[in-house]
């Protein structure tokens, strides 16, 4: 059997035996894509990799994107405080907890966030599905969920003083109202035009328009183990574009941008970013901090996440980073991350290849589906 044969294989069995109704998986060098398959439903019809799919906090890595060619332009600096950009973040509060008697002890934060601090979910923010403070805050507020796209919740409070604690939150979605705010475009119209429109991505946006007859469905894992449709669709006319978890692309429109990322912020005689842009992105940008485990708080939504148990985990300007190369073979300086979907990608400059598996799955980091992924990535190694 060969290498391909053993892929197709592999989701043929993820769907046969309940992992999800449908996965997607491709994979590419800078040069070339080394794989693309896809097995099962999603709703309207096969799924293929030209079916579009909430990608959730994949989203991140295309405003951190948008982030950088800004800095590239001037227009942006990463190490001056974001208020200078966005005013309202010139006053936050820092919440420490609660009281015998559950008031908010808070207190105003001591500095505030850069673009780099952002980028790197070190500015002190943090989403409710993994923190108790913000997730206690958001029901006694009735704050919406970040999913909700709505203004109101990227006012929460921060959970520690920007620069000294690594959290997991809504960081991203002030970097899109940044590059908003000194573009003049929404950050619909900015990807459009910056990204989207010249890789050729036909597939990706906030807005689904015709493309909602391509959309995949949204599964959820079921008592018995099994799976069932739900219909979430993000608000498609929100008041803001969730720079952080907002869009929707294609397996193919993804990987098109990890093969730009690949080959140095080129791809087709187009450039995204510079080379030395990339360079200077893809390395650790928290200092001494390590990225942690992530308790859930919300287990329809999410389970307990730790990715690479065992490793030392830092973050670039553009996602996840890994200090060693992995038990299972993936390169130190590797970039990966996921979304909340059950959809995950890298990209290992060492070894010249990147690739992704989507499902439309909840709860997030589903056992059973990074299984899957983890098989699928030591098999690329193997083409």
């Amino acid at each position: 059997m060969s290498t391909k044969e053993r892929i197709d294989a592999l989701l043929a069995a993820a769907v046969k035996d309940g992992v999800a109704p449908g996965v997607v998986a491709v994979a590419a060098t800078a040069d070339e894509v080394i794989y693309r398959g896809a097995v099962g439903t999603g709703g309207n019809g096969p799924l293929s990799p030209d079916s579009v799919v909430y990608i959730a906090s994949m989203t991140k890595l295309l405003t951190a994107i948008a982030a950088l060619q800004q800095v590239e332009k001037g227009t942006l600096t990463l190490d001056a405080p974001i208020a200078t950009v966005l005013p309202e973040l010139t006053e936050l509060q820092v919440l420490e907890g609660y009281d015998a008697d559950g008031a908010e002890i808070a207190r105003p934060a001591k500095s505030q966030p850069t673009l780099r601090q952002l980028l790197t979910h070190t500015g002190g923010f943090a989403y409710n599905f993994w923190n108790e403070r913000i997730d206690r805050y958001t029901r006694e507020h009735d704050v919406p969920t970040i999913v909700a796209s709505r203004e109101l919740t990227l006012f929460n409070p921060l959970v520690a003083d920007p620069g000294t604690e690594w959290n997991y939150g809504h960081h991203l979605e002030w970097v899109g109202k940044a590059v908003e705010r000194v573009s003049g475009l929404n950050l619909e119209d900015y990807l459009r035009q910056n990204v989207f429109g010249p890789l050729q991505l036909t597939g990706s946006g906030f807005v689904l328009g015709e493309r909602r007859e391509r959309l995949a469905s949204m599964n959820v894992r079921t008592e018995d183990g099994g799976t069932t449709p739900i219909d979430l669709v993000i608000d498609q006319e929100p008041e803001f574009y969730m720079g952080g978890g907002g869009l929707y692309s294609t397996p193919e429109d993804y990987l098109t941008v990890l093969r730009m990322l690949l080959n140095g912020g080129t791809l087709g005689g187009v450039t995204i970013l510079s080379q030395k842009t990339i360079e200077e992105a893809r390395d650790n940008h928290i200092g001494e901090l390590t990225v942690g485990r992530l308790v859930t708080t919300d287990p329809a939504s999410t389970f307990d996440v730790e990715f690479l148990p065992g490793t030392t985990k830092k973050w670039s300007l553009l996602g996840m980073y890994n200090v060693e190369d992995t038990p299972g073979g993936r390169s130190a300086g590797s970039l990966f991350w996921a979304g909340l979907s059950n959809t995950f990608f890298w990209v290992d400059w060492t070894r010249g290849h990147a690739g992704a598996l989507f499902t439309q799955m909840l709860p997030f980091a589903d056992p059973r589906i990074l299984a899957v992924f983890d098989e699928f990535e030591d098999a690329v190694r193997e083409l």
